[in-house]
């Protein structure tokens, strides 16, 4: 026999089908008599009664005059708004047509002034070309003579020396004649390069620099010298600025070291080639005094 036989069971018996069917009759009674009372309860409440404030006549009249007065101040102000935008804006079409006119009046007058410019230039540059013009002329008839004057001082020496009755006092009146006219060919030509351009290195016929200058003149009387400044003046004799006579050669510097030559040509003043600025020009000794002087006639 089992140990378990005579233990009880402790599972809850089950419930039987007609216990579960009553209680799910009662159940469903009292729910049903819980939704008849709530379906009454509503008839017998007491209503509910709310209180709603209209607004009176009065505050109605000041919103509204308020409203009005708004509007129109906004209307106002935007009528102002308007019109300042519409006088900037004839401001700056003003200023606008004022600023193209005084730039077309300021053009206008540049113009103007170029051609004025243009023009004064174009005399001046005429006026230049004339004087030079004038300068070449006298510079050429000045050399036409000189060749006229040189050619006529070698036909009288010529004259003279055929001449049978000729003694020792005539040949020398004769060689005093031919020194001075040496003298003015010498001069003369120096004279007639006046207004010439300075050129270093330049030896004619419309350019030169100063012993160029000295020595081209020397060549129209028939006398050779050499090209450089200082071995022009280390030639013939050296004479005093008191006792200077035309022709003698002025010199600036040393004797044998002279950097700078020019021709006496009576009078006080002499002509030479000086700079690119001045060209050549004849000068008073005061102007620029020399260092010395040397004769070669």
């Amino acid at each position: 026999m089992s140990h378990t036989a005579h233990i009880p069971s402790h599972r809850k018996p089950r419930r039987s089908a007609s216990k579960l069917a009553l209680r799910a009759g009662v159940a469903g009674g009292v729910l049903s008599t819980i939704a008849v009372a709530g379906a009454a309860g509503p008839a017998s409440a007491e209503p509910v009664t709310e209180t709603i404030e209209m607004p009176t006549l009065g505050s109605l009249g000041t919103d509204l005059s308020s409203a009005v007065a708004a509007s129109a101040e906004a209307s106002q102000q935007e009528a102002l708004d308007q019109s300042l935008e519409a006088q900037e804006a004839a401001a700056l079409q003003t200023a606008a047509k004022e600023a193209k006119k005084a730039k077309a009046e300021a053009d206008r007058k540049a113009e103007a002034e170029r051609a004025e410019k243009a023009r004064q230039e174009a005399e001046a540059k005429a006026e230049r070309e004339r004087a030079e013009a004038e300068a070449r002329a006298s510079r050429d008839s000045a050399r036409t003579q000189l060749s006229t004057t040189s050619a006529s001082s070698d036909s009288g020496s010529g004259s003279g020396s055929s001449n049978d009755s000729g003694s020792s006092a005539g040949s020398s009146s004769e060689s005093t004649q031919v020194s001075s006219g040496t003298a003015a060919s010498i001069v003369a030509f120096a004279r007639a390069q006046v207004g010439d351009a300075y050129v270093t290195g330049g030896t004619g016929p419309n350019s030169w620099d100063c012993s160029g200058l000295v020595q081209a003149a020397y060549a129209a009387a028939g006398i050779d010298l050499p090209r450089i400044s200082y071995q022009q003046s280390s030639m013939g004799t050296s004479v005093s600025l008191s006792n200077l006579q035309p022709g003698d050669v002025l010199y600036w510097g040393s004797r044998s070291g002279s950097y700078h030559v020019a021709i006496y040509v009576g009078g006080g003043k002499y002509v030479g080639a000086q700079n690119s600025s001045t060209g050549v020009v004849e000068r008073s000794l005061d102007w620029d005094p020399p260092s010395g002087a040397v004769r070669l006639l």
